[in-house]
């Protein structure tokens, strides 16, 4: 009797621990999406060579609107981000990331996103179109719906 109380415990502690575990893993998991898509962002606001403090705010107020986070936290991933942007070789570490956890559909978004930092300052810089491409393209997004995004983009600030 003893015995069978004991596997009962333990399972059920074994359960709790692994529930924990899988908590734990997603979030990480989550926070790994967060930055990357944060690096993409600050690294096509960097690509001009000239980050403005409306792109920064630009990219807070998508960062918030994105992932449902409070001024602090949007600050702090905000930083993160900015130093892994300085460490990274090239944009491929951030959008393999994004390739393991984001839906297709989630993809798009992220690359409209990133075009609507792009347009923030009322124009497009050669580098900063040609870094989006190059991350759609390693996103596995096809040329034709980069393009859609940025005539959307286009069209949504028109309207404005």
């Amino acid at each position: 009797m003893f015995e069978y109380i004991r596997k009962v415990l333990t399972t059920e502690k074994d359960e709790r621990d692994y529930e924990f575990s899988t908590h734990k893993e997603k979030q990480s998991s989550l926070k790994k999406l967060r930055v990357a898509a944060a690096a993409l962002f600050v690294e096509v606001a960097e690509a001009d060579d000239n980050y403005s403090a409306e792109e920064k705010n630009r990219i807070i107020d998508l960062m918030k609107e994105e992932f449902d986070l409070d001024d602090e936290c949007v600050n702090e991933l905000l930083e993160l981000s900015e130093r892994k942007v300085e460490e990274s070789i090239s944009v491929y570490e951030f959008t393999s990331i994004i390739n393991e956890g984001f839906t297709q559909r989630e993809k798009l978004e992220l690359l409209k996103n990133l075009w609507r930092v792009v347009y923030i300052d009322g124009k497009l810089d050669s580098q900063e179109d040609r870094l989006i491409k190059i991350i759609g393209t390693t996103m596995n997004i096809e040329h034709k719906d980069i393009i859609g995004a940025k005539l959307l983009v286009k069209q949504e600030l028109e309207k404005k």
